[in-house]
């Protein structure tokens, strides 16, 4: 859906259209029941059943009109059903052909005491439905002064008697009571109409709004009904939990066995987990929430929780690029006048042996101590990552030739699998460099036979994202060890900061990959990192 569809120009054009057509099929009504009278007279006269007092007058000339009458009403007919000329054009024709029609019909039966006075009520109020209330006042007055005409004219030809006035007069006020009343009911429902199709169009607009908004949303959301089914969703939902390309191209969602329990233990208790739910099939981690729809169904709500730890580790890095300039001036500083006053005190020609010593171990941890300050600052003032998508295999092959010459390593100590040639990731290149090459160096501190380290490149099962695992030849860690491994200051080296891991898994994440300690046994430690879908959009920072 483009932004330009929320002007529903179309649905705006169609609501005006739909109305002319009722109109239409309206006047298409109003030409069928002139056939069905017209018919019915033409019937009774060919027949000979007129009631007898209509055979007192001139049956001849009621006849021929009434078979006049019939043709003509089949052609407006026809003209209706082929739309010749406007409809405005074509109900003055047919009013005009019913007051010509039904007055001659009066004149025939003997005048208005005759009782088809009451057919042209009905023909009026019906043209006048079509017509604005000044031209509907136009026809009342029309067919008025054709009933008073035929009245004076019967009664100077035909002898009707005086009291026929009267009932030409009373004809005469229903004929224009009836335009009257029919005109302003039909201009009430034409605004009503007008009003409905405005208020139609906004409520179409808003809902397209919604629509298009809900449909941009990075959460993802999902509806569900009595039955548990899942009855709407937008792309962010389908693209966490749709595998399937055909289930993708129809919409349709099969939850989950994992979000599936979570939902009916929040059947039960009703609680949201703040815990990150791991949707095994697809290898991501989403964070879950439900709630209650007013008409009897379930919201979902769906967060990536790569993309939520990435705001969070913003916000985290905000705080401590602050903290790091406090640092800077209170930590550094009285760490450089430490590391010289013990540079000038090693220079002294008095010292001992024993102090020579002592004031090296000022030296070596004042260094130490100054490193670990670098990297927090690292960290805090690193550079917004530059994301972009590049072929996996190219980059690791320059990476590899780079670490072989830096640590002169020859081609049986570096192995290569590739689960997937043609690999595509999207990461920061220099921030992935950063976090292999710690990830290398610890590899290569702790193997102990060739290979000394293995790189395996795939694609997780499900969600189709990269992966690269970094295998090593140590000893291993232990389980308490591998539990500490990601922490900052953790460390099992006398001279290590602890940091490395730990900044190593924040670059990961602030590029919406992950890092995670895949194995430890005996045979060696494997770490993989696991990329962000090259399709999806990330976060920028």
């Amino acid at each position: 859906m483009s932004a330009a569809s929320l002007t529903a120009p179309n649905h705006q054009m169609d609501i005006p259209v739909a109305a002319e057509e009722r109109r239409w099929q309206a006047l298409r009504y109003f030409c069928l029941y002139r056939i069905v009278i017209s018919g019915l007279f033409s019937v009774l006269a060919f027949f000979s059943k007129l009631p007898p007092s209509f055979t007192e007058f001139n049956v001849r000339q009621f006849a021929f009109t009434a078979s006049v009458y019939l043709g003509l009403a089949i052609v407006a007919q026809v003209a209706v059903e082929r739309r010749w000329g406007p409809m405005r054009l074509q109900v003055y024709a047919q009013v005009l052909l019913d007051i010509l029609a039904i007055t001659v019909f009066i004149r025939a039966s003997g005048g208005v005491a005759g009782g088809f006075g009451i057919l042209l009520v009905v023909s009026i109020a019906g043209g006048c439905l079509f017509v604005k209330p000044k031209v509907a006042i136009f026809c009342g007055a029309l067919a008025s002064l054709a009933v008073l005409g035929e009245t004076v004219a019967g009664i100077w030809y035909l002898e009707y008697p005086n009291t026929t006035y009267t009932q030409a007069g009373l004809l005469g006020t229903a004929l224009f009571g009836a335009a009257l009343l029919a005109s302003i009911l039909a201009e009430q429902v034409r605004r009503s109409e007008a009003l409905a199709a405005k208020r139609a169009v906004d409520i179409e607009n808003l809902s397209r709004l919604n629509e298009y908004i809900i449909q941009r949303m990075r959460s993802g959301i999902i509806v569900l009904d009595d039955a548990h089914h899942a009855v709407s969703t937008n792309e962010a939902a389908l693209a966490m939990i749709v595998t399937d390309d055909n289930e993708q191209r129809t919409r349709t969602l099969e939850i989950p066995a994992p979000l599936d329990l979570a939902y009916r233990r929040w059947l039960t208790d009703e609680t949201n987990r703040k815990s990150p739910l791991e949707l095994t099939r697809q290898g991501l981690e989403v964070i879950v929430s439900f709630a209650h729809l007013g008409s009897g169904g379930t919201l979902i709500f769906l967060e990536d929780a790569a993309e939520m730890r990435q705001r969070a580790q913003q916000l985290t890095l905000a705080s401590l690029g602050r903290l790091t300039a406090s640092i800077a001036h209170e930590i550094r500083n009285p760490l450089g006048a430490i590391s010289h006053a013990g540079q000038l005190l090693s220079e002294s020609p008095q010292l001992t042996e024993q102090d020579r010593r002592l004031t090296q171990i000022i030296e070596t941890h004042s260094q130490r101590m100054n490193h670990i300050i670098e990297n927090v600052m690292t960290i805090g003032r690193r550079k917004s990552s530059i994301v972009e998508s590049f072929p996996l295999r190219e980059w690791l092959e320059q990476f590899i030739a780079e670490l072989q010459e830096r640590k002169q390593l020859d081609g049986a100590d570096l192995t290569r699998e590739w689960w997937h040639r043609d690999l595509i990731v999207r990461i920061d290149k220099s921030q992935l460099h950063q976090v292999l090459w710690n990830l290398c160096e610890n590899a290569l501190r702790y193997s102990r036979q060739r290979p000394l380290l293995s790189f395996v490149c795939g694609q997780t099962p499900g969600a189709s994202r990269p992966y690269i695992d970094i295998v090593d030849s140590g000893p291993g860690m232990s389980d308490k060890v591998a539990a500490q491994v990601f922490e900052p200051f953790y460390t099992g080296e006398a001279l290590g900061t602890g940091l490395g891991l730990y900044i190593a898994r924040e670059l990961c994440e602030s590029n919406q990959a992950s890092l995670i300690l895949m194995a430890h046994d005996q045979h060696g430690c494997r770490f993989r990192i696991t990329f962000a879908h090259p399709d999806r959009q990330q976060l920028t920072e």
